[in-house]
Formats: structure tokens, C-alpha cells, sequence
């Protein structure tokens, strides 16, 4: 029984080092277009990203349900294969971390979970429908509906705003801005601190501390909310620096476009108890809000880079922990082989991003822009040219290479 309670304090404490993974890889959702606009200070806006995180913890334990009650049967899985599906999420987390992509946390830990549980129990472990209805379709769902309604609400706000004074316009918009980033962290604290409280329910369920069916505890929704929140304070500058200004660049009223409409995406699947992506769901909405903008422009080649990451997201995680599970399988020596790994892995991946610190003091700083790319030029060959004033200022873009083929498309 000791050897049994020693392997479940180390789910939970792995647990939380995911969930603590997970705030700090997807503090780029909330507010990287508020800080890449200028809307908030780096540091302020992290804090209270944090704070809203923590509160919307306690709003809703339908997402955490959904994974430890719907996603695998629970009466197969032991407190080893919960393991093993945390190191392939981790790992998966840290790894997108240190090259600045903006995958799926969520994704992630439903690629380990699965991955693990099919390497344990078989195929039959796995619920097929609720991994479709609740996990695969929203993936694909939600990018797409929150792109579009970011795409109308920018255009939107630009016609509303043509005569209007620039000044005070622009400054209503930061103040909407942040307020509706408020908004996406305390979305994305009920939706994503939810999966870190399943994953730990399951594993007591397992462990034969919780029934069968039961909600999480207190206890585990206060210390899974914490645990994000620290995690989101600390930034995830490096996917910040790829969400606010190497995916496209925003201004004001595109940033409160791209995450009014990411909230409301994700706060009607957490009330749904769909388990989506809220990086999903961000990156589809700040594409969509980036094409809003009359010559506005996405870079191709990084939401490429990006689409191949969500793509790999799930069979890697699956395949890293299927592979854990095999050697957790072999006794307690097996589980410790695991743990060592893990940690030795995070520590090398941790001193390779020292090479290159990306941090609150220089995430907004000019660098290399991405080709604007074929696409990109077509789109703004065949945008009609600006009418006033107003039009005329929202349509000059940021970004160097992005103005000169802004001129050239202008010109013709």
C-alpha cells in the first residue's frame, strides 16, 4: 500500500507540473495580442491573465468530467498509465514551447492519455464517441468559427469606426481589448485548469481514493487552479512574441475582434463540456482578425509551422507515452526510469532556451519578419483600395516587408 500511495502522490505532483506547463505555454492565448498592440505592459497583463485564470477554475467541472469520466473507462486504468501519460504531454509542451509554436496543451494530454491507455488496456479503453464528438470535432471547429467571427467583428469595427476621431477610437478599442482578454483567461481557466482536475480525479479513481463517477474534490480544483496560475504568471514569452507579432500583426481593433471572438467560443464549450483547444481557438481567431483589415496579412509560414504542430500534437504525445507506460509496465524501477527521464529531459530542454532568453523585456521587440509570401500578396493585389482617412491609417501595416507589398498592391 505504501509503494501504491508513494506512485499516486506522484501522478498528482506530475499533474500539477503539466497544468503548470500548460499556463505558462497557453498565457499567449489571452494576452499576447493585448501586449503585442501595447494594450497592457507585459508584465501587468501576465498577472492578470493569472489572477483570471484562478478564478475560472472554480466556475464549471464539465471539461473535467468529460476527461475523467467519458474520454477512457476508468475502471481499467491504473495510477502508472495516468503517468505515463503525463510525461508525453509535458514533454510535447515544453518541446513547442522552446521553438515558439503555439500548439494544443489540451490535445497534448489527450494524445498521452490515450496513447497510454491503448498501450495498457487496448483499443476498447478508449470511448471512440466522446473522442470524436467532444475532442476531434471541436479541434476542427473551433479554429474555423472563431477565424470567421473575427474576421467579420475586425471588418465590422472598421466600418463602424471610419468617422470616427482616431484618437479616442483607438483608445476605446485598448480599453475593449482589455477587457475582452480578461475575458479569454477566464475562459481559458474554465476550460483548460478543468483537464488538469480530470486527469488527477481519474488517477484517485484509479488509486481507490474517489468512486467511480465522482466530481473532483475541492481540494484538486484549488490547487489545479493554482497551479495554472503560476504557470500563466511566469509567461510563455516565446509563444507570446509567435501569437502577437510572428502570426500576423493586429491592431487594436483587430486584437479585441480576435479575442471576443476566441471567448465566446470557448466559454460555450466549456459550458458544453467540450474538451477544445483554446490555442486552437485563438490562432484561428487572430488569423481571422488579421485578414479583417483591408491589406491586412497572415505569414503563411509560420501558421504552416503551426498546423503541421497541431497535427503531430496528438500521435506524438500518444506515441512518447505509450512508450513510458511500457517501461513503467516493468515494476518500480521502471516508473523511477521514467521520472529521471522526464526531469533530465526538462532540464536540457529549459538550458537550450538560454541560448537565445526571450522574456517580458524584449518580447515586443522588433525581429526577423516571415516572408509575406504568395498568398498573402494576392490577397492584398485584390483588396480594394482605402476610401478616407480612417481606412487610410488602419490599412498601413506594422511590419516593414508587409508595407512594401501593402504599396505595391495599392499602387496597381
Amino acid at each position: 500500500m505504501e509503494s501504491f500511495s508513494l506512485i499516486l502522490a506522484i501522478v498528482v505532483v506530475t499533474a500539477l507540473a503539466f497544468d503548470f506547463t500548460n499556463g505558462f505555454h497557453d498565457t499567449a492565448n489571452a494576452m499576447a495580442t493585448t501586449i503585442s498592440t501595447g494594450a497592457l505592459k507585459p508584465k501587468v497583463a501576465v498577472a492578470m491573465s493569472a489572477v483570471l485564470n484562478l478564478v475560472g477554475a472554480f466556475l464549471s467541472v464539465e471539461v473535467a468530467n468529460t476527461i475523467s469520466k467519458g474520454l477512457v473507462d476508468e475502471t481499467g486504468i491504473r495510477p502508472e498509465v495516468i503517468f505515463a501519460a503525463l510525461v508525453g504531454a509535458i514533454l510535447w509542451n515544453l518541446l513547442t514551447w522552446l521553438v515558439g509554436l503555439p500548439s494544443s496543451s489540451s490535445h497534448a494530454l489527450m494524445g498521452g492519455l490515450i496513447g497510454a491507455a491503448v498501450a495498457s488496456a487496448g483499443v476498447g479503453a478508449v470511448n471512440g464517441d466522446a473522442l470524436v464528438t467532444k475532442v476531434l470535432i471541436p479541434a476542427i471547429a473551433a479554429p474555423i468559427v472563431a477565424g470567421v467571427a473575427a474576421l467579420l467583428g475586425a471588418r465590422l469595427t472598421y466600418r463602424l469606426g471610419r468617422r470616427a476621431d482616431g484618437k479616442a477610437a483607438a483608445k476605446g478599442y485598448r480599453a475593449g481589448q482589455i477587457a475582452s482578454a480578461g475575458l479569454v483567461s477566464l475562459a481559458h481557466g474554465t476550460n483548460d485548469a478543468q483537464k488538469t482536475m480530470g486527469i488527477i480525479t481519474l488517477a484517485l479513481v484509479a488509486g481507490g481514493s474517489l468512486a467511480p463517477d465522482s466530481d473532483p474534490p475541492l481540494w484538486v480544483i484549488l490547487s489545479a487552479g493554482v497551479a495554472i496560475a503560476l504557470g500563466t504568471y511566469l509567461g510563455g514569452w516565446r509563444i507570446i512574441r509567435t501569437m502577437g507579432k510572428g502570426l500576423t500583426d493586429l491592431q487594436p481593433q483587430q486584437g479585441f475582434a480576435a479575442q471576443t471572438s476566441a471567448a465566446t467560443v470557448i466559454l460555450a464549450s466549456s459550458h458544453l463540456g467540450f474538451s477544445l483547444s483554446t490555442t486552437h481557438s485563438v490562432s484561428g481567431a487572430v488569423m481571422g482578425a488579421g485578414l479583417g483589415r483591408k491589406g491586412g496579412v497572415v505569414r503563411w509560414s509560420t501558421a504552416t509551422r503551426m498546423f503541421v504542430a497541431w497535427g503531430l500534437t496528438l500521435p506524438a504525445a500518444a506515441l512518447v507515452a505509450a512508450i513510458a507506460e511500457w517501461v513503467c509496465r516493468m515494476g518500480d524501477w521502471g516508473t523511477a526510469l521514467v521520472a529521471v527521464f522526464l526531469v533530465a529531459s526538462s532540464a536540457a530542454i529549459w538550458k537550450i532556451s538560454r541560448r537565445e532568453v526571450v522574456d517580458h523585456t524584449n518580447v515586443v521587440d522588433p525581429h526577423e519578419a516571415e516572408p509575406v509570401g504568395v498568398v498573402t500578396t494576392a490577397m492584398a493585389a485584390v483588396s480594394p483600395p482605402p476610401t478616407g482617412p480612417a481606412d487610410l491609417t488602419a490599412d498601413v501595416p506594422a511590419d516593414p516587408s508587409e508595407a512594401k507589398a501593402h504599396s505595391a498592391a495599392t499602387t496597381v
